[in-house]
C-alpha cells in the first residue's frame, strides 16, 4: 500500500507543476517570437532565430519545415517543452494563418489554457476572433499579451474596450504602459507596485524600481511630467471603472489577465511568464464516453491529436503526438489501442524542441509525447492502460476549396500513394475519389495555402510532382441515407467517396445543395463525416 500511495503522490505532484498551453493570434502578431523568448528564459535555446532573417540563415526554432523557413510563416503546429522555476512548461505553437485552422483547432484540444497575442497597433484581428471562440467554447482560461509596445500603437484603454466588445470577455490589466513607441519608458506593475524600465534592444535582465503607487515621484523622474500624469489618470480610471482581479473568474474563462510588452525586445516577457505559471491551471479532467477522466487517476490514458510525417526527412518517419490525460507514461509500456482493439508497445517515445528530439523515459498528464507511427494511428485515437477509454472526438471541418489531382510521372505511383495517404491522415488535406468508370482523386481543403503546402511536400518529401486543377465546388456534405443515387448529383454537383467509402456530395452553390436536399427528404446532409 505504501508503494501505491507514493506512486499516487508522485502523479499528483507532477500534475500540479505542469502548465500546457497554446499561443493563439492573427498572423504577424509576433507569436513565434514570443514562443522563442519563452524558450530563452527557460534555457531551452540560447539564440533566438528571427523568422525573417533569412540572409543570416537564422529561422524560428519552432518553424522546422522547409517551406516555413522560406515563407517566414508557421504552417504546422509544433510542440516544445522546458523547465522554469520548478514548473514543467509545454508550449503548443500553432499556425496563425487561417488556412491551417484545422490543425490549430485540433491542437487547442490538447491545451489547458491559451495565451492570446494581440498587436498593439492592429488590435483584435479576424483569426484571433476565430481561435478565441474555440477556446471560449472549451471553457479554457485565456491570458492576453499585448505585443509590440515598442512601436506606435492604439491607446491601451481602446484596446481593452475592443477586447471586451469584440470578444465578449472582461479584462483586467496586470500592468500598464508608460508611453508607447518612441516614448516608451516602461510598464507599471499593478499587482506588485513597481515599474519595469524599458531599455531598447534585446536584454534578458530587467531594471525594476519599487514605487508606492501610480503617482509616486520616482515615476516622474524616469518618465517625465506628461507621461507620469497620464499614467496616474489612467490607473485611477482602471481602479474605479475596471474589473478587479478574480482568480476564480480567470480559471472559468470569464476574465482575461492582460499584460503589455515587446517580445522582440524581451520586454515584459519574463514577468508575463512568471505570472502566467502562477495563475494558469494545471492539467484538469478530460471528457470521455464514460465520464470525466481525472489526471491523478493511477492508470495511464491519452489521445492522438496530431500526426506529422517526415519530421526527419532523412528517415521518412511519421510521428503521432499523444496528449497524456491520466496516470504515468513509461517508455516501453504496453497499452490498449482502443479503436484497433489490441495491445501495442510504446517503444520509442520522444519529446521535442521543434525538430530536435530526445527519448522520454516517463511523462505525466499534460505532457505531449511523440510516438513512432508505422501507420496504426489516426487522429483522435485513444490509448489506455487496463481499460477502454474513449475521449471526445476531435473537431473536423468541411472543406471549402477543391482540386482534381493528376500525377505527372506515372512511374512514381507507389510514392504518390504513400504520400497521399500519409498527408491525408495528418489532416493536411481531405481526399475524395470519384464514383465514375474512371476514378479520379479530388482534394478538399479549408484554405488555398494548404494546396501549396501539399504540393510542396509531395515534391520534396516524396519526390512526386503533381498538377492540381481547381474545380468550382464550394461545399461538401456527407450524405447519410439508406441508398444514394449518383444520378441525383449531375447539375452543379457531383458524388464522391471519402477515404472510408462514405458518400459525399460536392456542390457549386447553395441552390444546388438545397435542390439535392429537397429531392432526398429522408437523407441527412452532414458537414462532417458521420
Amino acid at each position: 500500500m505504501t508503494g501505491l500511495a507514493t506512486a499516487d503522490d508522485t502523479i499528483r505532484k507532477e500534475v500540479a507543476r505542469r502548465r500546457t498551453f497554446a499561443i493563439i493570434s492573427h498572423p504577424d502578431a509576433g507569436k513565434t517570437t514570443l514562443t522563442e523568448k519563452l524558450l530563452l528564459f527557460g534555457g531551452a535555446i540560447h539564440l533566438a532565430g528571427a523568422v525573417k532573417a533569412r540572409k543570416a540563415a537564422r529561422f524560428a526554432t519552432s518553424d522546422w519545415m522547409e517551406i516555413e523557413k522560406q515563407r517566414g510563416i508557421s504552417v504546422t503546429s509544433s510542440v516544445m517543452h522546458f523547465e522554469y522555476n520548478g514548473y514543467r512548461v509545454n508550449i503548443l505553437d500553432t499556425p496563425g494563418h487561417q488556412d491551417f485552422s484545422e490543425d490549430t483547432y485540433r491542437t487547442l484540444t490538447a491545451a489547458d489554457s491559451a495565451v492570446m497575442l494581440i498587436d498593439c497597433a492592429k488590435g483584435v484581428e479576424a483569426q484571433t476572433i476565430k481561435l478565441f471562440q474555440v477556446c471560449r467554447r472549451r471553457g479554457i482560461p485565456i491570458f492576453t499579451f499585448i505585443n509590440k509596445l515598442d512601436r506606435e500603437g492604439r491607446p491601451p484603454l481602446d484596446l481593452l474596450e475592443e477586447i471586451e466588445r469584440v470578444l465578449g470577455i472582461r479584462s483586467v490589466p496586470m500592468n500598464w504602459p508608460i508611453g508607447m513607441g518612441r516614448s516608451l519608458r516602461g510598464v507599471y506593475d499593478r499587482m506588485e507596485k513597481r515599474v519595469e524600465l524599458y531599455e531598447e534592444g534585446e536584454r534578458r535582465g530587467i531594471r525594476v524600481i519599487p514605487v508606492q503607487g501610480g503617482d509616486d515621484p520616482a515615476i516622474r523622474e524616469v518618465a517625465g511630467e506628461a507621461l507620469a500624469e497620464q499614467l496616474a489618470q489612467e490607473l485611477e480610471l482602471l481602479d474605479v471603472a475596471g474589473d478587479p482581479f478574480d482568480h476564480a473568474k480567470v480559471l472559468a474563462g470569464e476574465l482575461t489577465p492582460v499584460f503589455f510588452g515587446s517580445a522582440i525586445n524581451n520586454f515584459g516577457v519574463r514577468t508575463f511568464l512568471e505570472n502566467f505559471l502562477r495563475l494558469a491551471p494545471p492539467p484538469g479532467p478530460r471528457k470521455s464516453a464514460d465520464g470525466p477522466v481525472e489526471p491523478t487517476d493511477g492508470k495511464f490514458s491519452g489521445y492522438i491529436f496530431k500526426i506529422q510525417a517526415n519530421m526527419n526527412p532523412q528517415h521518412r518517419d511519421r510521428i503521432a503526438f499523444l496528449r497524456i490525460c491520466s496516470g504515468r507514461f513509461r517508455r516501453g509500456m504496453t497499452v490498449r489501442h482502443v479503436r484497433a482493439g489490441r495491445e501495442i508497445k510504446l517503444a520509442q517515445p520522444q519529446q521535442f524542441l521543434a525538430q530536435e528530439r530526445e527519448i522520454v523515459e516517463e511523462a505525466y498528464p499534460g505532457d505531449i509525447v511523440g510516438l513512432f507511427d508505422p501507420g496504426i494511428f489516426r487522429l483522435g485515437d485513444s490509448l489506455s492502460e487496463g481499460r477502454d477509454v474513449v475521449f471526445e472526438e476531435l473537431p473536423t471541418f468541411s472543406p471549402e476549396l477543391f482540386a482534381k489531382l493528376t500525377m505527372k510521372n506515372a512511374m512514381k505511383h507507389k510514392q504518390y500513394q504513400k504520400g497521399l495517404a500519409q498527408l491525408a491522415e495528418e489532416g493536411t488535406v481531405q481526399v475524395f475519389r470519384t464514383a465514375g468508370p474512371v476514378e479520379e482523386t479530388i482534394l478538399g481543403v479549408v484554405g488555398q495555402l494548404q494546396f501549396d503546402v501539399f504540393e510542396y511536400r509531395m515534391k520534396h518529401e516524396y519526390g512526386v510532382e503533381l498538377e492540381l486543377t481547381r474545380i468550382p465546388y464550394r461545399f461538401a456534405r456527407w450524405v447519410a441515407a439508406e441508398k444514394v443515387d449518383p444520378g441525383l448529383f449531375r447539375i452543379n454537383s457531383t458524388l464522391v467517396r471519402d477515404k472510408d467509402g462514405n458518400p459525399v456530395a460536392l456542390f457549386e452553390n447553395e441552390y444546388a445543395m438545397r435542390t439535392a436536399m429537397e429531392r432526398m427528404p429522408d437523407a441527412r446532409f452532414l458537414e462532417t463525416a458521420p
